[in-house]
This record gives C-alpha cells, sequence and structure tokens, in this order.
C-alpha cells in the first residue's frame, strides 16, 4: 500500500476525488488547504473506479494515480495516495476513514470537502459518525452557499481561491486537440501528449 511513513501526531488532509485527469486547480487547491488548515500533508486520495457504475471517460485508476503522483512530486506537503484502491468497493467517506485510523492510529485525519458537497453532506453515509469523530474543512465552491453560523463545531471554513477549470473541460480539449498546457501541471501535459492520453474514448 502505497503511503507515507510519518512522525507521530501528524496532521493529514484527505482530498478525495477522480482526478481525471488531475489539473492546475486541484494542484492549487490542494496546496493552499495545505496552508490554510495549518495541515502537516495533504493526501490526495485518488478515487477508484466503481465496478457497479461505469462512468464514462473515466481513464484507468493506475493512470490518474500516475498523473497525480506526477502533478505533485515536487510539490512538498502533497502526496498522491493509492489507498482507497486497496479498499472494498464502493469507497465510502466513513468506511475510508476507518480503516485509516486503523491502520495510522497515530495520525489526526482531516476531512476536506468543497461547499457544494458540504451543501448535501447530511445524505452522505454514515455523515453523524464523520462529525462526531473528524475535523472537517470546508472550502468554498462557485454557486455553493456555506451558512458558517450553522457549522458544527468541528467543522470550519477556510478561504481558498475558485479556480475554473474543470476535468470535462481538459478531457473535451484534448479530444478536439486544442491545447491544455495552462491547465494542468507540465508534467502531465507531457505524459498526455506523449501516451495519447483520453484522446479516444476509455
Amino acid at each position: 500500500m502505497d503511503t507515507p511513513v510519518l512522525n507521530a501526531r501528524t496532521r493529514i488532509g484527505l482530498f478525495g476525488g477522480s482526478f481525471n485527469p488531475i489539473h492546475n486547480g486541484h494542484v492549487k487547491l490542494a496546496s493552499t488547504l495545505l496552508k490554510a488548515a495549518r495541515l502537516d500533508e495533504v493526501w490526495l486520495l485518488v478515487t477508484p473506479q466503481n465496478p457497479w457504475k461505469r462512468e464514462e471517460d473515466l481513464m484507468a485508476d493506475e493512470v490518474r494515480l500516475w498523473l497525480a503522483r506526477e502533478a505533485v512530486k515536487e510539490m512538498p506537503g502533497l502526496v498522491a495516495s493509492d489507498y482507497e484502491f486497496h479498499l472494498p468497493k464502493p469507497s465510502y467517506t466513513w468506511n475510508t476513514l476507518q480503516a485509516l485510523s486503523k491502520d495510522y492510529p497515530d495520525r489526526q485525519f482531516t476531512l476536506l470537502v468543497g461547499g457544494d458537497n458540504w451543501e448535501r453532506f447530511e445524505n452522505w453515509y454514515e455523515h453523524d459518525k464523520i462529525l462526531a469523530n473528524h475535523d472537517i474543512v470546508v472550502y468554498p465552491r462557485q454557486g455553493a452557499h456555506i451558512d458558517k453560523a450553522s457549522l458544527p463545531p468541528r467543522v470550519k471554513v477556510v478561504r481558498t481561491p475558485l479556480i475554473n477549470i474543470s476535468s470535462t473541460e481538459i478531457r473535451a480539449r484534448i479530444k478536439q486537440h486544442l491545447p491544455i498546457d495552462h491547465l494542468v501541471p507540465p508534467p502531465v501535459a507531457e505524459a498526455i501528449r506523449e501516451r495519447g492520453l483520453y484522446a479516444e474514448d476509455v
């Protein structure tokens, strides 16, 4: 299992996503959250393919992980992790947090969620147990409203830039043979170009 070995009492932020592919917005957001939430590291948890729900245009797990690692390899404090690849599917956040806490009892895990997901948080599996056992940091998303006055005790909001980049846009540009160098880190652009990734339907 490919996760870093860190000192005791290390504060880890968990930033989950399909990263299909990872882009400059993801990296900038993770870097900002690292500092704004006073974390020691941010783990970008690459979400595995749900075997019961085929998502159109979702690149293979290992390819998305590799691109994410390429994107953050020179970014101190950011780690692309395959942890959820080794858990039963589908991956529920509560199950991931339980497994992480068991495997790394000396770590403190903080869940990083966008305002759009926070608006739907009460619908998450075992959301009440997540709130009771873990800190949550909410970051703004376009169009999402966060009522700071009603936040539970272990939930806080941090200010992060709103970056208008989407993986859907990047995939579309690749299929149209348009440049993406301004949207993704240089190693990712180079890897996509050299291997012809996302040029055809997966």
